[in-house]
């Protein structure tokens, strides 16, 4: 398509490249509003589901859990599921930016802006 232009053929790819690239990441910022993870904590008393961006849409608590004595040992599960949530979401978040960046023929780790 751009044969005989040299450079400014290379030129209008990578531009063109880097156009795809900029859909992609914006679609994959939508896409991980949606995807979520759940983080557990005491054998699963207590659940946490947040989206790969970190915000959390969702806590489930078993009620068997529930005593005025346990107040502490209540505020202490539901902060680990909160934390392994959060982790877990940025977890898979880097590794859907990775699989971007690996179809994009680009660094693993290249670090792209969240």
């Amino acid at each position: 398509m751009f044969k005989g232009l040299g450079q400014l053929g290379d030129m209008a790819g990578m531009m063109k490249k880097a156009q795809e690239m900029q859909q992609r990441m914006a679609d994959l910022q939508e896409e991980m509003k949606q995807m979520t993870v759940t983080g557990e904590s005491g054998g699963g008393l207590v659940k946490v589901v947040c989206t790969l961006k970190g915000e959390l849409t969702g806590l489930d608590i078993d009620p068997s859990i529930f005593s005025g004595d346990d107040k502490e040992v209540v505020e202490d599960l539901i902060l680990a599921a909160v934390k392994e949530a959060q982790t877990k979401a940025q977890t898979a978040a880097q590794e859907e930016m990775s699989k971007l960046t690996d179809e994009m023929g680009l660094p693993k780790d290249m670090k792209l802006p969240f």
